[in-house]
């Protein structure tokens, strides 16, 4: 693994004021670029034996792959669920100036 190749992370939330206070968090910690809070959504799972059908909301953060484990260890730290949402998708190509911008921002 690259650890500057850049990543998007994907992260679910109880409500856009606990997203805004892990993202802000993140940026001011350096473990991410950017943190985009896309809103509310409806998410269904299990979780204890138990179908949930509940409204969170989603935010994703851009980091690169050395800052990812400090990024979820802060996640974790600071978020309300016992299991947060932390879900990384490796970026393979995009604006070269953009990724550059990200691997600066986090490095």
């Amino acid at each position: 693994m690259n650890e500057d190749s850049v990543r998007i992370v994907y992260m679910t939330a109880a409500d856009e004021k606990e997203a805004a206070a892990i993202g802000t968090m993140l940026i001011e910690r350096k473990l991410a670029a950017c943190v985009n809070i896309l809103g509310p959504i409806r998410s269904m799972y299990r979780w204890e034996g138990e179908v949930r059908n509940d409204p969170e909301v989603a935010f994703i953060a851009k980091t690169n792959a050395a800052k990812l484990d400090d990024l979820t260890a802060a996640v974790r730290d600071l978020h309300s669920y016992d299991c947060p949402c932390v879900a990384a998708i490796p970026v393979n190509a995009g604006n070269p100036a953009f990724l550059a911008w990200v691997r600066d921002e986090v490095g």
